[in-house]
């Protein structure tokens, strides 16, 4: 959510910093959220001077009824026309209020400063083979592992079957990632709803803007996108306590997202699909810590392409190239030898105060400290259909079998899919 205090004290900054998004339509949508706050609070102070009114005029009254036994019919009129304005008013301040609300939850979140106009990648780690090989889908298929018509039968085309080994390493996969991230890197597992509310998909910026992008159920239900919504939507309404910062959750769940604006992208096989298994993890933290907090969670993304040897690279993504909600993002895209293609397995984001805002998720560390908004960050680590794609494409053998990453064995139960 926008901070309009921000915004009211220091216009060009924010207009400044937004307008790197390349949207012209923001412009005048900020001309009318400031249009909105100046008739509010112009309307706030009318009735603060009215109700000061009405509060000197009841102590007056109070004692012109005692001393005359009662109030001339004038004077009683008079009153009810000043609670008459006063109720008018509120009536009016509370649709402007609304409206404001309404324009505001479609201002996205502004860019940090040090987001390149261009992506730029930072590093990489790994040696990527050279392009070759088969691609995932068809080393999948001759394995039997993997079955897109069945899924067409059951869903229609973006909803893949995993069987046997498949679905075995898809298992495994999430395993081993919660596993890293709660023994190693200190994340505490939760398992949250995969249908939430609305307002809880307004708290992470999902909704109102992207609504056509997710599934919705007849009761007003969502399907959830990602997990981020619903464990950053934890501590929705709470005030935390700013010693215990920052706190980091790890959850695995699937991933329903509609892929509107794909028409014209690489469909094929796992690298771009309706449903799909994540691993998410997303951070609480204060204002000051962000910066190193969005570091080390990139981190933890990276230490599992690593345990799986899988070559990657690291990217921070171009001002107009990143979500409504994010304040600066990076790619994590590991390499994927039969498609020829970086593929995208992670995104690492600092969305700074603004869920938080949205969601009403502050903090304080002493009691009678004025609570500040958190700061909240999340990263997949990481999506399961692209490293899948990655890793088949990687490992594949001459032979048509494909050999298993070290790290993995324990989990799968063989070195070898054959």
């Amino acid at each position: 959510m926008i901070d309009l205090k921000l915004l009211r004290a220091s216009p060009g900054q924010v207009r400044a910093a937004l307008a790197r998004r390349g949207d012209p339509a923001l412009t005048r949508l900020l001309d009318e959220i400031e249009a909105l706050d100046m008739k509010r609070r112009t309307l706030t102070a009318q009735l603060d001077t009215l109700k000061a009114e009405r509060n000197d005029a009841a102590k007056a009254d109070a004692l012109a009824a005692k001393s005359q036994g009662g109030l001339p019919a004038a004077i009683v009129a008079e009153r009810k026309k000043l609670g008459d304005r006063i109720t008018a008013l509120e009536s009016e301040l509370r649709q402007i209020e609304t409206t404001l609300e309404a324009k505001a939850l479609f201002v996205p979140n502004s860019p940090l400063s040090d987001v390149p106009d261009e992506v730029t990648v930072l590093r990489s780690w790994g040696t990527p083979a050279p392009k070759g090989g088969k691609p995932h889908w068809e080393i999948a298929e001759k394995l039997g592992i993997l079955d897109l018509p069945a899924g067409a039968k059951l869903a229609g085309s973006g909803f893949p079957v995993l069987k046997g080994q498949g679905a075995r390493l898809a298992r495994a996969l999430i395993n081993f990632m919660l596993d890293l991230h709660t023994r190693e890197h200190g994340y505490t597992e939760v398992e949250p709803p995969f249908l939430v509310r609305r307002e809880v998909m307004i708290g992470t910026g999902q909704l109102p803007k992207f609504e056509a992008d997710v599934y919705r159920t007849t009761d007003d239900l969502f399907l959830i996108p990602t997990a981020e919504v619903p464990v950053t939507n934890l501590h929705r309404d709470e005030i935390l306590d700013g010693t215990t910062l920052p706190v980091g959750y790890a959850a695995y769940t699937p991933c329903f997202r509609r892929e509107a604006g794909a028409a014209g992208k690489d469909t094929r096989g796992l690298l771009r699909v309706h449903q799909f298994d994540k691993v998410e993890l997303v951070r609480f933290c204060r204002a000051s810590d962000s910066p190193a907090e969005h570091e080390k969670l990139t981190g933890h993304a990276e230490a599992v392409l690593r345990r799986l040897e899988l070559p990657y690279r690291v990217a921070v993504l171009a001002v107009n190239d990143f979500g409504f909600a994010a304040a600066k993002t990076y790619d994590l895209e590991a390499w994927a030898p039969g498609v020829g293609q970086w593929l995208e397995v992670s995104s690492s984001s600092t969305f700074t105060d603004f869920q938080a805002r949205r969601a009403n998720i502050r903090c304080r560390s002493r009691p009678g400290e004025k609570p500040e908004f958190v700061h909240t960050l999340n990263a997949s680590g990481v999506a399961l259909p692209r490293t899948i794609a990655a890793l088949l494409e990687t490992n594949q053998q001459p032979d048509g079998s494909v050999v298993i990453p070290p790290a993995l064995v324990p989990y799968v139960g063989t070195d070898r899919i054959a």
